[in-house]
């Protein structure tokens, strides 16, 4: 990693040579640590540079992570020092940068004492910075901070979120008719963990596990009202490295670069038990995120984040029956795309092959047809970078497994089994927010009168395919139909 932009004069010739609003010298955020107390819980702090021009609508709040008091679970609202520096210039409409995770377009604005309860939503690289070129390369993903969001709002059901009703700032809305209590206020952000070991969650009723050590990796378990899930998938990775380049011009992106190598796979293991339950459908945008710092680079401080989102669907044909299977496969040497001249184009050297086969293991004692869809997204971000609110460089790896078995009483001889395996790549520039939790935050955001947030501020072409496969077993068989694995 390089060091950050640490020489005082710097700062002071930078100040008169940047567009940011209400910029003083005298900031003590040179040479920070990225490790450092304030910055590894809440940020690293911007810098001007000479070299770097932000929009004008961008305020750069003083004192970085020591201006911060709190930040809610879901990282919309940050409780600010009301005596920051440049802190009397947000308003809404303007975009606060006070941290590398607290970048965002400010929805609301309010005064609690001597802090400021100030709301933001999404922003693009290019609604932060007009000019300049970033790049490093190198980027050892090791290290990593788990940064966890608690239980936020995006990562309850919408029934749950519905009967919480608390409003962005955790207080009575201004507008809308009278409330007869006061909703609970929502709570803040854990503290930050160190490595990449386990890191436990509730979302939507599964109990979830969430690792960076040799993968990304997701862990799942559902037990309720007769049905029973749980499993293991992973996007595996030997100590994998990332290169990225970043160049605006004028508010536009000109060129874009990220490339991640360290050789890929994917693992899978999954169990399911059925008695007089019912069929599951659900998403798990996991509250966690993997991020390595990278410090500064131009004043601006930026983040190599993996985040991960699971979603299951059964489709059980019975009130009673099991199916268990695991599969691994290799996946690509590399990973990554290139943007310049208005085109983008994939940059991934695949190499999909077998290491322990999934329809082979596929078992179970199944009263009627059993399928199941899983569904393992993983997504890696550099930029600024706090779980719903990413702006930078980012490439996803979606990864579905879809598996069906007969029933056992259909074929005395011999049980269909079907699999099908479909790997997907996303990538581009900007942001994408899943369409639950954006549903979910824009029910929070009218309670208050704010505007909803879009969903997608990304360029960058669809998805694509990368690998997609089906198998069954006895071949041609009609009893299992056909596997369905997202996957194009």
């Amino acid at each position: 990693m390089r060091k950050v932009v640490s020489a005082a004069l710097t700062v002071v010739l930078a100040l008169a040579a940047t567009g940011c609003v209400g910029g003083s010298p005298g900031d003590p955020d040179v040479a920070e640590d990225p490790y450092g107390e304030s910055a590894l819980r809440y940020g690293m702090a911007p810098v001007p540079h000479p070299e770097l021009t932000y929009q004008p609508d961008v305020v750069l709040v003083g004192g970085g992570g020591r201006s911060v008091r709190s930040v809610t679970a879901d990282g919309l609202t940050w409780r600010l020092d009301g005596d920051a520096p440049r802190a009397d210039d947000l308003a809404p409409g303007k975009v606060m940068f006070v941290t590398g995770r607290g970048v965002g377009r400010v929805l609301d604005l309010q005064r609690d004492g001597g802090d400021l309860l100030v709301t933001i939503g999404p922003v693009t690289v290019t609604d932060v910075i007009r000019d300049g070129t970033l790049e490093q390369r190198d980027i050892t993903i090791e290290n990593p901070v788990a940064y966890q969001a608690g239980e936020p709002i995006w990562a309850m059901s919408e029934e749950e979120a519905e009967a919480l009703g608390a409003t962005p700032s955790g207080r009575v809305g201004r507008a809308g008719p009278p409330r007869l209590a006061p909703p609970p206020p929502r709570p803040n952000q854990p503290p930050p963990v160190r490595g990449g070991g386990e890191v436990r969650s509730v979302v939507a009723n599964f109990s979830t596990g969430v690792s960076l050590n040799g993968g990304a990796e997701v862990s799942f378990h559902y037990d309720r009202d007769g049905t029973k899930l749980s499993g293991r998938a992973a996007l595996t990775f030997a100590r994998p490295k990332a290169d990225f380049h970043l160049n605006v011009r004028g508010g536009k992106v000109t060129r874009a670069d990220l490339a991640i190598k360290g050789g890929f796979g994917i693992r899978y293991s999954f169990e399911a038990g059925l008695q007089d339950g019912q069929n599951v459908s659900a998403v798990l945008p996991i509250p966690v995120d993997f991020s390595v710092p990278i410090g500064t680079v131009l004043g601006v401080p930026l983040a190599l984040t993996i985040s991960q989102t699971l979603k299951v669907t059964t489709a059980f044909g019975a009130k009673l029956g099991t199916i268990k299977g695991k599969g691994e496969f290799s996946l690509a040497g590399s990973l990554g795309y290139g943007y310049a001249k208005g085109t983008f184009g994939p940059q991934v050297s695949k190499n999909f092959q077998r290491k322990e086969s999934l329809i082979n293991s596929l078992s179970g004692v199944p009263v009627g047809v059993m399928g199941l869809l899983i569904e393992h997204q993983v997504r890696f971000d550099v930029g600024f970078s706090a779980f719903v609110l990413k702006a930078g460089l980012f490439f996803e790896v979606s990864t579905a497994y879809g598996t069906t078995i007969g029933s056992a009483l259909g074929s005395p001889l011999a049980v269909c089994r079907g699999v099908g395996i479909g790997v997907r790549a996303s990538y581009g520039i900007g942001y994408t927010i899943l369409a639950p939790v954006v549903k979910v935050i824009n029910k929070f955001l009218r309670l208050v009168n704010i505007k909803p947030i879009n969903s997608s501020g990304k360029l960058g072409p669809p998805p694509y395919v990368i690998h997609r496969n089906e198998e069954i077993i006895p071949p041609g068989t009609k009893l299992c139909g056909t596997p369905t694995a997202a996957g194009g």
